[in-house]
C-alpha cells in the first residue's frame, strides 16, 4: 500500500490550488513535463501561473509525433531534468503521467499530476505501464503528491479520451470478475472491499452515462472521481489486479504489435473498452453451460504441454517469447497433478463460478454503454482485421501471471466454440 496524494483538486481553479499547495509546502523548484498537446492545452497557464508566484520552474516539452511510455522518452525526460534537486509536474494525460511518475520514483522526487483528461483511471495509482524491449510491462513506483485538474480543460478534452476513460471503467467489469475467478481457482490475493469500491465506481460511470456523453462538467466531474476510485483501489491494494484482466491482456497485445510494425497507436481505453465486450462474450459463455456440460468439456478437455504452450508463445511473440515465457513460468510448469487439482476445482465451484459471471453484464448491453458515449466496439473500428482480432484473443493472456476468464475457456476447451 502506497500513500495517497495529500490534496486532490477538481474544479474551475485548480491552478490557482496547485499554486497555493506548491507555497505552503515551499515547493519552490518544479519540473514540468507536457507535450505540444497538453502544453497547449494546460501547461502553458500553469507555467504562467507557477512564474508569477516565483517558483522556479524547468520544463521539457516531449515533440514526438507520437509520445509513448518507453525508454527513449524517459531518457528525454531525464536528460532534461539534470542532477538539480526538484518536484516533478505531470501536465498531460496517461502516458505523461507514467513517464514522470517512473522517472520521479526513479531519482528520488515526489511528482505533481496536472490530468488534462478524464482518459484513464491510473492518475492516482502506484504502477506505471511501460514498453521496455517491445514489452508492456507495469513497474511499481509511487503515487503523485497530489492531483490538481481543471475541470473546464477536462470537459474540452477531444472526445475520444473522454470515451476512453469511460471505457477503461467499463473494463473493471470484467476485470473484478476475472479477480474472483482468479482467486477462487488460483489462490490469487483478493480484497473484497476494494472489489466492491472499484465496481461502485464503475457504476457511477454508468448512472452518468447521458452527462459524460454530453460532456458536461458535472458528469465529466463524475467520471474523473470514479478513475481516481480506481486508482486508488489499485493503490491501496498495491497492484494493478483490480483494475486489470483479460480486457488489458488483449489491448496490451495490440499495443504491443502496433509498436513492432510502426504503426499509430490506439488510445488505451479505446482498447480496453472494445477488449471487455470481447471478454464479455466470454462470460456470456460461461452463464449457458450446465453443470452437465461442465462436466463432459473437463472430461474431454487436456492441458496443455510446456513444448506446446513455448511454441505458440515463440510463434507469437517472436523476439519478445523469452521475456513473455519468463512472466508466464507458473503456468507453463503446471504439474499434471496441478493441473487435475485445478479441473476438479473448477467442477466443485462451479456454482461460484456461474454467479461471478452472472454479475457481468451481457456483451451487447456493455457495447451499447460504449456506442453511448462515442467510444468504439469492435476490433474493426480500433483499425484491426479478424486476425488481428483474434491473435489478441489466443495470445494476450500470456502477458500476465493471472487466471482469468481467459484461462478458464482454455481449460474448458470452448474458447473457439
Amino acid at each position: 500500500m502506497g500513500y495517497r496524494p495529500q490534496a486532490v483538486v477538481i474544479n474551475e481553479r485548480a491552478v490557482e490550488h496547485l499554486v497555493e499547495f506548491c507555497q505552503a509546502n515551499a515547493l519552490h523548484k518544479l519540473f514540468m513535463v507536457a507535450d505540444r498537446n497538453t502544453y497547449a492545452a494546460q501547461g502553458e497557464a500553469v507555467e504562467a501561473a507557477l512564474r508569477d508566484a516565483g517558483v522556479d520552474l524547468k520544463k521539457i516539452v516531449l515533440t514526438s509525433e507520437e509520445v509513448i511510455a518507453d525508454a527513449a522518452h524517459v531518457l528525454d525526460v531525464l536528460v532534461a531534468a539534470g542532477r538539480e534537486s526538484r518536484t516533478y509536474l505531470a501536465v498531460g494525460a496517461g502516458t505523461l503521467t507514467d513517464i514522470t511518475r517512473f522517472v520521479s520514483h526513479r531519482t528520488g522526487a515526489a511528482f505533481i499530476s496536472v490530468p488534462t483528461a478524464p482518459s484513464v483511471d491510473g492518475f492516482a495509482s502506484i504502477g506505471a505501464p511501460l514498453i521496455v524491449h517491445g514489452v508492456k510491462i507495469t513497474v511499481i513506483c509511487h503515487a503523485p503528491l497530489a492531483i490538481f485538474a481543471d475541470i473546464n480543460t477536462l470537459a474540452h478534452a477531444p472526445r475520444p479520451m473522454i470515451a476512453a476513460g469511460f471505457a477503461d471503467m467499463l473494463g473493471k467489469l470484467t476485470s473484478i470478475a476475472d479477480w474472483r475467478i482468479g482467486h477462487l481457482l488460483w489462490n490469487e490475493p483478493y480484497d473484497e472491499s476494494i472489489a466492491q469500491r472499484t465496481l461502485a465506481a464503475v457504476k457511477i460511470c454508468i448512472d452518468n452515462v447521458e452527462a459524460i456523453a454530453a460532456g458536461s462538467p458535472a458528469g465529466i466531474g463524475r467520471l474523473m472521481d470514479a478513475l481516481l476510485e480506481s486508482g486508488y483501489c489499485m493503490l491501496d491494494f498495491g497492484s494493478s489486479r483490480p483494475a486489470s484482466g483479460a480486457e488489458h491482456h488483449y489491448s496490451h497485445y495490440w499495443e504491443m504489435k502496433l509498436l513492432r510494425e510502426g504503426r499509430p497507436a490506439v488510445l488505451h481505453g479505446a482498447k480496453v473498452g472494445v477488449a471487455t465486450v470481447m471478454v464479455a462474450g466470454l462470460y456470456d459463455k460461461i452463464r449457458q453451460l450446465s453443470r452437465q456440460q461442465v462436466s463432459d468439456l473437463l472430461e474431454a478437455s487436456a492441458w496443455p504441454t510446456r513444448a506446446e504452450e513455448e511454441a505458440r508463445i515463440r510463434a507469437a511473440y517472436g523476439d519478445l517469447a523469452d521475456d513473455i515465457i519468463a512472466e508466464h513460468k507458473a503456468f507453463l510448469d503446471v504439474t499434471p497433478e496441478r493441473a487435475e487439482a485445478i479441473k476438479r476445482a473448477i467442477w466443485e465451484h462451479w456454482d461460484e463460478i456461474q454467479t461471478i459471471a452472472a454479475q457481468v453484464p451481457p456483451a451487447h448491453q456493455i457495447a451499447e454503454w460504449l456506442r453511448c458515449v462515442g467510444g468504439p466496439t469492435t476490433a474493426a473500428e480500433l483499425g484491426f482485421d479478424d486476425t488481428e482480432r483474434d491473435l489478441a484473443v489466443a495470445n494476450g493472456h500470456y502477458l500476465r501471471d493471472r487466471f482469468t476468464v481467459r484461462k478458464l475457456v482454455r481449460v474448458l476447451g470452448i474458447e473457439h466454440s
